[in-house]
């Protein structure tokens, strides 16, 4: 099968996505003081708020978000879950077994998802989206892929890292990121070129305007956004 350009410049980092996995949730729930798991549950929330009946954990990674999903849906619809790291995917179908979550996961890159236009009530991402486009020139090629799932009026929810409106805090959080997350997470994981990366495209991410303008130039209708901790984080809430 020919490779598009974005999934051969996709490479790297499915190289280095797969070479984490093992530690990926403890080195997550470590850094993040466990708050990742509250904002994951947020994202769920919002996912779900409407009734959605098909939801899609994009770059759904070891599945967190797709098991909560999956546990609130309750039963009701179906809940998908795409990556395309085969070893986040194997810890990712463990964890959804353990859980008793029907999850369908499906190994993918996300420049050409394997669903048909419309197939989706609600497209949700976790800590994901700033690999898709953070100085990522595939990232026009994700977006459209996500509103071409995505059925009329649907809903797009990420939560993502973000910039603290204050100087002071932001100054703080960007030390925290480069000590500790890239130097000390670098060193339990083994896989210090990842958790370099991590940490510098969180530092350098957009802001939440930032975020919601490239948003809205991507084609969707409406987007709110609501900060977590300060604007360490952000949950971004995105209409087709």
């Amino acid at each position: 099968m020919t490779r598009t350009p974005e999934q051969n410049r996709a490479r790297p980092l499915q190289k280095m996505f797969s070479s984490v996995p093992g530690r990926y949730d403890l080195i997550n729930r470590l850094f993040t003081w466990r708050l990742d798991e509250r904002w994951r549950a947020a994202a769920a929330e919002e996912c779900l708020r409407d009734g959605a009946a098909r939801v899609l954990d994009l770059c759904t990674g070891t599945g967190d978000l797709a098991v909560r999903l999956a546990a609130g849906a309750g039963g009701r619809g179906a809940v998908c879950g795409a990556d395309f790291s085969l070893p986040m995917l194997a810890v990712a179908r463990r964890k959804a077994a353990r859980a008793g979550a029907p999850v369908l996961f499906a190994a993918c890159d996300a420049a050409e998802l394997p669903y048909r236009d419309g197939s989706f009530d609600v497209v949700g991402i976790a800590f994901a989206f700033r690999n898709l486009t953070y100085r990522n020139p595939g990232r026009d090629r994700y977006l459209s892929e996500i509103l071409r799932v995505l059925a009329p009026g649907g809903k797009f929810v990420v939560v993502e890292s973000s910039q603290p409106r204050s100087r002071v805090f932001r100054a703080l959080v960007h030390l925290y990121m480069k000590v500790m997350v890239s130097f000390i997470g670098g060193m339990i994981s083994g896989q210090r070129g990842a958790y370099r990366y991590l940490a510098h495209s969180a530092v350098n991410f957009y802001g939440p305007y930032e975020l919601t303008a490239l948003l809205l130039e991507a084609g969707f209708s409406r987007v709110e956004h609501r900060a977590l901790m300060g604007g360490v984080a952000a949950i971004h809430i995105c209409r087709k």
